[in-house]
């Protein structure tokens, strides 16, 4: 059964995309057929990754705006890493709540996109904007697990309540709750402000925080600029372990038996 997993929070810089990528990655080399999905405008992991943004196709194209939506194969590109796939963002992305408007079915577009390719991947990764809207909704009525990084500091926990309130709105729709994770990020055990918010995340949410915790590792923002995933990227050592951690973490939780609901 493929596995789809959205990745989000509704603050930046707290490693979404960097994790969207490592996991990826990480499975792609394990020998898994892996898509990553760009949700984001911004299309920060399409340019990790190396596809130009929305040059032959994006997700844009998924929803028919204007015209009759594209089939999803044409739209996703092979990478440079054996069995690791991206769907591309594209800047036009950004105008999907204005033009959808009140259209209904359009919190389902992905789950059916998703479905066609079932037969071609074991896992898809959804890196999502940080902004409620059709694009996080899709995303997260699509996947059976979301992972949400948090920076351990104080401030990062006000964008973890905000995306677990917007969760809640989605899980309604859904008609059942969503699994999720919460992956403690950018964690530096010299200081007493990390050390303090981990303990906060542990005793607020419990079992919901992965027992995996990712370091600031200076390496993983250098695989980021050179546009190389942490599975290529020897260097990054600590972040690579942690990652790997996480993932075997995360294929031992239990898999959810519903997705896609009304939306």
């Amino acid at each position: 059964m493929m596995r789809v997993w959205a990745i989000s929070n509704q603050k930046g810089g707290v490693g979404k995309t960097t994790t969207t990528v490592a996991l990826g990655s990480l499975m792609a080399e394990s020998g898994k057929r892996t898509l990553l999905v760009d949700m984001d405008p911004h299309a920060s992991l399409s340019g990790y990754i190396g596809v130009e943004s929305g040059a032959h196709g994006s997700v844009y194209d998924l929803f028919g705006i204007g015209g009759n939506p594209l089939p999803v194969r044409t739209l996703v590109h092979a990478t440079q890493w054996d069995r690791l796939s991206v769907l591309p963002a594209s800047a036009a992305m950004i105008t999907l709540d204005r033009q959808i408007g009140t259209r209904p079915g359009m919190g389902l577009v992905l789950t059916h996109a998703l479905a066609e390719l079932a037969p071609d991947f074991d896992h898809v990764l959804l890196d999502c904007p940080p902004t409620l809207g059709v694009l996080m909704v899709n995303a997260l009525a699509a996947s059976d697990r979301l992972l949400v990084p948090t920076q351990t500091e104080a401030l990062a926990l006000a964008g973890l309540e905000r995306m677990l309130r917007s969760l809640s709105m989605i899980e309604r729709s859904r008609g059942k709750p969503m699994l999720r994770t919460i992956v403690p990020t950018l964690y530096d055990a010299r200081t007493h402000a990390s050390r303090a918010c981990l303990a906060q995340l542990r005793e607020q949410y419990g079992d919901a925080v992965s027992e995996a915790v990712i370091p600031t590792d200076t390496q993983i923002r250098e695989a980021s600029a050179a546009g190389v995933p942490l599975a290529s990227w020897p260097a990054a050592r600590r972040g690579g372990l942690a990652y790997r951690r996480l993932l075997d973490e995360l294929l031992a939780l239990p898999v959810s038996s519903m997705t896609g609901a009304a939306a």
